[in-house]
C-alpha cells in the first residue's frame, strides 16, 4: 500500500522532472560555441523559444558603437616655428704672415678660443690657436704647471699676442709646503698671488703684449663671490707685468650685479648666455666674451679696427704712399626752425594781410593820455573834478549872467 503511494506520487511529479532536466540541457548546450561555419549562414527566422529568452544569440546583442570600441586619436599639438638660422660666417683662408694669437687657460679659455676665431673669421691677417687644458689651474700645479708650460708654448708657436682666461678650476685646497690650505685662507691666497705673479713674468720675460681676460659671474653665489675675489688678483698680476685685464663681468651680470642665464649680446638681442649648469657659456655666450677682447687685441696687432685688413702702422721700410686726396665736404641743406609768432625768420618784418598802421594825431586827449600820460582837465562838476573850491558849471555861469543857455557836453 505504502508503494503504490510513492509510485503514484512520483507519476504525478514526471512531468515536473521532464521539464527542469530539459532546461538543463538547454543550458548546457548553450555554454559551447556555435560552430564558425554556423556563425556565417545567414540565421533564419525562428520562433520564439525559452533558451532565447534565457541565452540570446550573439547576432541579437546589443553591440557597443565603433567610435567607442576604437580609441581616439589624441590631437597633435602644433610645432612651434623654428628660428632662422644664423648667418654663418664665411671663413677665409689664412695669409702664411698672419699674427699668431695664442689663447691658453682652462675650459673657459676654450670657449673664449671660439669665440675669437668667429671675430675673427673673415680675416686673413689673423689666426687663433688654441692651447688650453680644461681641468688646469693655478692650484694643482702638480697636474699642469702654468708657469713652466707658457714658456714652451710661446717659444713653440711665436704667438704675435697671447690671451689669458684661467681661475674657473682654483676653487679647491691647495698645498703649500706639506699643508693643504683651505680656499681663500691668509696662506692659500699669498701662494696663490706669488704663482699668478710667475705666470705673468714668464710671459713678460718673453717679450709678447697679452690681455688677461678676467672670469665671469657663476650660478653659485660663494663661486660668484670667489671669481670676484680672483679677478682682483689676475688684474694685479696683468698690469704688474705690462699686460692688460679685460674686465667682462658686466657683460654676464644684470643691472643689480646678479648671475643672469638669459641677457644681450653683442648686439643687443636677447640670448641665452649660459649654460644649464650655470658654469658653461653657450655659443652665444663666447662670442660675447670674444667681443669684449677683440677691440684691445686688434690694437696689441696693430689694426684699424677688428676685421680690419690693413695694419693701422705700416712696417718699417715699407714704402710710403701718398695720401688719398680728402672727399668733398657733403652739404647738408637743413630748414632751420621757424615759430608761427616770429615773422622775421622768413625774411618779412610783417604777417601776411597787415595794414599800414595810422598816424595818431598827437593833440588828441586820448593820444596824450596814452603816449605823454597826461589826463585832460576835469570838465566842472563832473565827478572826477577835485578842484576846491568847486568851479561853476559854464551852465550855471550863463544862467546867472542872464545869457543864453549853454549845452553842457
Amino acid at each position: 500500500m505504502v508503494w503504490a503511494k510513492r509510485i503514484g506520487t512520483l507519476v504525478r511529479r514526471m512531468p515536473v522532472l521532464v521539464l527542469a532536466i530539459a532546461v538543463l540541457a538547454i543550458a548546457v548546450a548553450g555554454t559551447f560555441h556555435v560552430p564558425a561555419m554556423a556563425q556565417e549562414q545567414p540565421q533564419q527566422n525562428r520562433g520564439w523559444s525559452l533558451r532565447d529568452l534565457l541565452f540570446p544569440r550573439r547576432s541579437e546583442r546589443v553591440e557597443p558603437p565603433l567610435d567607442v570600441l576604437k580609441a581616439k586619436p589624441k590631437p597633435r599639438k602644433p610645432k612651434a616655428p623654428r628660428a632662422p638660422a644664423e648667418p654663418q660666417t664665411p671663413i677665409v683662408e689664412k695669409a702664411p704672415d698672419a699674427h699668431t694669437v695664442l689663447v691658453v687657460g682652462d675650459f673657459m679659455a676654450s670657449g673664449l678660443a671660439e669665440g675669437l676665431d668667429t671675430a675673427f673669421a673673415d680675416n686673413p691677417a689673423v689666426r687663433i690657436v688654441v692651447r688650453s687644458n680644461g681641468s688646469s689651474g693655478f692650484v694643482r700645479d702638480d697636474f699642469y704647471n702654468w708657469p713652466e708650460q707658457i714658456k714652451s708654448l710661446i717659444e713653440t708657436e711665436k704667438p704675435a699676442a697671447v690671451v689669458v682666461m684661467l681661475g674657473s678650476n682654483d676653487r679647491q685646497q691647495m698645498k703649500v709646503g706639506d699643508v693643504r690650505e683651505q680656499p681663500r685662507s691668509e696662506n692659500w691666497t699669498k701662494e696663490y698671488e706669488r704663482r699668478t705673479d710667475e705666470f705673468g713674468k714668464a710671459i713678460a720675460t718673453a717679450k709678447v703684449p697679452f690681455l688677461w681676460v678676467g672670469m665671469p659671474a657663476f650660478r653659485v653665489p660663494k663661486m660668484t663671490s670667489d671669481m670676484l675675489a680672483f679677478n682682483d688678483i689676475y688684474h694685479k698680476a696683468a698690469e704688474g707685468h705690462g699686460g692688460e685685464f679685460v674686465d667682462v663681468w658686466d657683460g654676464f651680470v644684470d643691472e643689480n650685479g646678479a648671475f643672469i642665464t638669459s641677457g644681450p649680446d653683442m648686439n643687443g638681442q636677447p640670448v641665452r648666455l649660459r649654460a644649464d649648469d650655470g658654469i658653461n657659456v653657450s655659443t652665444a655666450g663666447k662670442r660675447k666674451l670674444a667681443f669684449y677682447t677683440e677691440k684691445p687685441l686688434a690694437k696689441i696687432l696693430g689694426l684699424a679696427a677688428p676685421g680690419s685688413l690693413a695694419p693701422s702702422t705700416a712696417p718699417a721700410g715699407a714704402p710710403v704712399e701718398a695720401p688719398a686726396p680728402a672727399a668733398a665736404p657733403i652739404v647738408i641743406d637743413r630748414t632751420a626752425p621757424m615759430l608761427l609768432s616770429d615773422p622775421a625768420l622768413d625774411g618779412g618784418t610783417e604777417l601776411l594781410g597787415a595794414e599800414p598802421p595810422v598816424k595818431a594825431n598827437p593833440d588828441l586827449p586820448g593820444e596824450k593820455l596814452v603816449i605823454e600820460g597826461k589826463a585832460p582837465e576835469a570838465y566842472p562838476g563832473r565827478a572826477d573834478d577835485f578842484s576846491w573850491p568847486p568851479k561853476a558849471s559854464p551852465a550855471a555861469t550863463a544862467a546867472a549872467d542872464g545869457t543864453a543857455t549853454v549845452a553842457t557836453p
